[in-house]
């Protein structure tokens, strides 16, 4: 019988030779200048040899204050665009479809990257002011945050828009916005980040005002045939937060704004959060999303095994998954899940003789 991991799927008339992502995955590998650098081409490339149907480059910035670390990816000017292209085409020709996540850090701005110590770095010594919906730190060693004007979040939605622009000139076919994991636009959605109490705060509609003003700004900046993802959190895994009730009603919302696919994460707010462990704990999340908010669904999270992948998608219970750790241990994870599923997902031409059948020895 066919693979459902690895028979195709079309979003937007942008069709996936399979169902396996690979997902963004900060790799804090650039200068102070944000541009792509011969680290992303091996990484992202070699994932795209793999096998992987969705190749997708890691939370990108739409801005220099957007960014996490000084050595995160950006995608802000002409320049990112062209040093991006070469990325993509690459991607392109193994086969895969190349995509780009667009982010935001808000109050998770201006920090070391993870192997430096993830303190917030001063002004004086590279660091930026960061922002966010209220004044609120992520945690004891993060940056204070100053609380957004009307002003600053036109600018940020903007910012969002511009970077959907530069996206489509570097030839990405595929647009994830980070709405999750504690960065800018989930500090809006949780009542534990933002305290405002006018029109982008307060209830559900205050909000979600931002995610769904982002959206919106961005279907409207991409062409008609570009995929519109965006990756969720599901849960703050803290009671009386924002939750999975929230977060459907949302997608649902999210599919009427002008996206194409939820990517189901959950979590990382606030610091001392615990959510359950165990593989595929988030799958839950996407099947209730794929069954009751009327979008396409992606599952991430504790994806591992060849046939916890395929019965994720045969199962119905998400439109394709999404893997991280899986891909970084093993780039060629698809390659190696076609095989042990008895599905057709030819290797590279020049690591072919990999998997051959071996020659006889000549006789005699």
């Amino acid at each position: 019988m066919p693979s459902a991991l690895f028979s195709p799927l079309e979003i937007r008339g942008v069709r996936l030779r399979n169902r396996v992502g690979v997902s963004p995955m900060c790799q804090y590998a650039c200068g102070p200048d944000g541009l792509a650098t011969p680290w992303h081409l091996v990484h992202l490339g070699a994932r795209a040899a793999g096998g992987a149907g969705l190749v997708v480059a890691e939370a990108t910035a739409v801005a220099p204050g957007a960014r996490i670390s000084p050595a995160d990816l950006g995608l802000w000017s002409q320049a990112h665009a062209d040093a991006l292209r070469p990325v993509v085409d690459f991607i392109s020709a193994q086969g895969a479809v190349a995509g780009v996540q667009l982010a935001h850090a808000g109050r998770k701005g201006s920090t070391q990257a993870p192997w430096v110590g993830r303190k917030a770095i001063p002004l004086d010594a590279g660091g930026w002011e960061v922002q966010a919906p209220s004044a609120l730190p992520f945690s004891a060693d993060a940056a204070l945050p100053r609380e957004m004007g009307e002003g600053e979040i036109a600018r940020a939605i903007a910012d969002f828009a511009e970077g959907a622009r530069w996206a489509a000139m570097a030839g990405f076919r595929y647009v994830e916005l980070h709405l999750a994991h504690g960065y800018l636009a989930h500090q809006f959605l949780s009542p534990l980040a933002n305290r405002r109490q006018d029109r982008w705060g307060g209830d559900f509609d205050g909000r979600t005002r931002f995610a769904r003003e982002v959206v919106r700004a961005v279907r409207a900046a991409l062409p008609a045939g570009m995929v519109l993802a965006a990756r969720l959190s599901m849960t703050d895994w803290v009671e009386g937060s924002w939750g999975p009730d929230d977060a459907v009603r949302l997608a649902g919302l999210l599919g009427a704004d002008g996206a194409d696919l939820v990517v189901c994460s959950s979590g990382a707010i606030v610091p001392g959060a615990q959510p359950p462990q165990g593989p595929g704990m988030q799958i839950p999340f996407a099947a209730r999303v794929r069954r009751e908010a009327g979008i396409a669904a992606g599952a991430v999270g504790g994806i591992t095994e060849p046939g916890q992948a395929q019965a994720i998608v045969a199962e119905g219970q998400a439109d394709l998954v999404f893997l991280a750790r899986g891909m970084l241990k093993d780039p060629n994870w698809a390659l190696h899940a076609a095989e042990a599923l008895g599905a057709q997902a030819p290797w590279p031409r020049p690591y072919a003789r990999a998997v051959a059948r071996p020659l006889r020895p000549a006789a005699g």
